[in-house]
């Protein structure tokens, strides 16, 4: 199948949001209707920007509706119904981590959202939004999308319940799931749909249908209910589906079967420059009153490159974009930049060359279509197997600073610490010259019975790279600090993990500002540690469950004297080996409240 049809439309300024804008575009329907959670950036960082831009190259005439009320159907008709289908996404981040943080207080503030204003999503918004457009247009296929929906394709445990819930495709009643990135899933939807051919079947997809022989049979719900380290099973099975890539997967839920085939192929380099190449206006769309927090955030970043081979336990990044890097090339950044550089927009700086870590760009595996039994490409050690030049990228990266216009260049997505340190020439280079003051990485934390079960790499590692970034910083005759991500609360941790933890940040002068304290997100390796209190190998593994146990174990890195007004952030969370000999309390299975369901109000434009 390709990617783009010879039938391209003319790219819009923007995608329409309206009708005038659809009648200004000379188009009398839309073919396809994106509705989102977000609001809309035009910016290729921003899912429904760059998928619905995707579509118009394709041929398809695409609109966007975003955060509509919930209270009834009527902001989803303003563009009437579409030819072939809705696709709904909850946004960037799941909507309920959007609302609440990881002691289920209510969030402040939404960068998603005009004005930054909390509470312009509903809770569970991929089941809302398809309960809406089951409403205005009865009949139409409407397909999930996005980090909730992906997450959520099978059983999955939930934190805001505790509790476990069916694959999301059964609560939404939807047609479809596509999961991970989605442009080639997409254009397979609309083509089929098209052609009036039903889209079962198509990689990088969820449909339910009866029962399905398939190469892996993942724990029913039913068997996952019964006994909760079949989670743990279910998510290492999902885990190894998604990293070997040709296997369908089955789920049986009663009578019914949860059908996941096996991912979609990463888009090739060439496929990646015409996506990135496409018009972007790179800003918000112009009939929002009020800015947006992320528009300025990721306004002049770049991305790379798409996939992760850390395989983090609390990370779902292997799981939605795969440990295989797909890389744009270096011709495709370097004309974007000079893209940016020429919009009277620019102020100077690309704040960001990267993507889930910047010195992964042109990283690829030496064993390419061989069976691999590891979960990280770089835990316990680096696989000798990975290849990657981080000199091209360093030299990338200072080719885009020589960029007419360009008067500096960062990596804010950071560097992948371990691998840095496979070239120092390189490191010395990004700490050098790409730092600018701060460097912020993820240790998590310094006890590595806790980093094993994180799979991060084990503390002397940590400290090898902070020697090296104290010289080169002295070297280059620059103040830089690192920034370092840390999490409390993780499966597997003890008080005494986190008195030393924070005994190891007192000796070196640390004192933390922000730590996140260890959210279940669906999906994830540590979610099955959590839910089951067991570690991938199905050892026993005390977690910290209850509220008070979670808050100690966070105000031991960050008293509330420290946090001032602010409230206690939030995040992910691992697992735990012999260091608790006997002495942790037990956990907890006290359920957690329900959030709220009272209806923010919503101002009209």
């Amino acid at each position: 199948m390709s990617l783009f049809s010879s039938k391209s439309l003319p790219q819009p300024k923007f995608l329409p949001m309206t009708r005038a804008e659809m009648d200004a575009l000379g188009w009398d329907e839309l073919d396809v209707l994106l509705v989102s959670g977000d609001a809309y950036v035009d910016h290729p960082s921003f899912a429904m920007a760059l998928l619905g831009r995707t579509l118009v190259a394709h041929g398809l005439r695409t609109g966007i509706i975003t955060q509509p009320r919930w209270d009834g159907p009527e902001d989803l008709l303003a563009m009437g119904r579409p030819r072939l289908f809705a696709g709904v996404s909850a946004g960037a981040i799941d909507s309920m981590l959007a609302h609440y943080t990881a002691f289920r207080k209510k969030r402040s503030e939404d960068a998603y959202t005009p004005g930054g204003r909390a509470g312009a999503r509903p809770n569970r918004a991929c089941i809302v939004y398809t309960n809406l457009l089951r409403r205005a247009f009865p009949g139409l296929t409407v397909i999930l999308g996005g980090i909730e929906a992906s997450l959520r394709r099978i059983t999955h445990y939930d934190f805001w319940t505790d509790a476990l819930r069916k694959p999301i495709l059964l609560d939404a009643k939807a047609d479809a799931v596509v999961y991970g990135m989605g442009e080639r899933a997409i254009i397979d939807i609309a083509d089929r749909l098209a052609a009036g051919r039903d889209i079962l079947g198509i990689p990088g997809t969820v449909t339910v249908g009866e029962n399905f022989p398939a190469e892996i049979e993942l724990p029913s719900h039913e068997d996952m209910l019964a006994d909760p380290k079949e989670l743990m099973r279910a998510t290492l099975l999902l885990e190894k589906q998604v990293h070997d890539g040709t296997d369908w997967a089955v789920q049986r839920v009663a009578n019914r079967a949860i059908l996941v085939a096996p991912p979609a192929t990463p888009l090739t380099t060439a496929e990646m420059d015409t996506i990135y190449a496409l018009p972007f206006a790179r800003k918000a769309h112009p009939g929002y009153l009020l800015p947006i927090p992320s528009e300025e955030m990721i306004r002049d970043s770049v991305t790379s490159h798409r996939g992760c081979g850390g395989g983090c336990s609390f990370c779902t990044l292997a799981l939605h974009q795969g440990r295989r890097i797909s890389s744009r090339s270096r011709a495709s950044i370097l004309d974007e930049v000079r893209r940016m550089a020429a919009s009277p927009d620019f102020k100077g700086h690309v704040s960001d060359v990267g993507g889930p870590s910047a010195n992964m760009w042109g990283a690829s595996c030496a064993k390419e279509g061989q069976p691999c039994k590891r979960p990280s490409c770089m835990t316990p050690t680096v696989c000798p197997h990975f290849r990657m030049d981080q000199k091209a990228h360093l030299d990338l990266l200072r080719t885009l600073r020589r960029t007419p216009g360009v008067r500096g260049v960062r990596v804010a997505s950071g560097v992948r610490f371990d691998l840095a340190l496979k070239d120092m020439d390189a490191l010395g280079g990004y700490l050098r010259e790409f730092v600018g003051g701060q460097l912020k990485i993820a240790p998590e934390h310094v006890c590595d019975h806790v980093l094993r079960l994180m799979r991060k790499p084990g503390n002397r590692v940590f400290e090898e790279f902070l020697t090296i970034f104290d010289r080169e910083s002295k070297r280059a005759g620059k103040e830089q600090y690192v920034i370092p991500y840390l999490m409390s609360a993780f499966p597997g941790t003890t008080d005494d993990d986190m008195h030393a933890l924070a005994r190891w940040l007192g000796s070196r002068g640390w004192k933390p500002k922000q730590v996140q304290c260890f959210i279940p997100i669906p999906g994830a390796v540590a979610t099955a540690m959590y839910h089951a209190g067991i570690t991938p190998e199905g050892k026993p593994v005390h977690v910290p469950r209850t509220d008070e146990e979670r808050l100690r174990q966070h105000r031991i890195l960050l008293p509330p004297e420290d946090r001032g007004a602010k409230r206690p952030k939030d995040t992910q969370r691992e697992s735990h080996p012999k260091s608790c000999p006997g002495r942790c309390p037990a956990p907890s299975r006290n359920p957690l409240p329900r959030p709220g369901k009272k209806k923010p109000g919503r101002k009209k434009k």
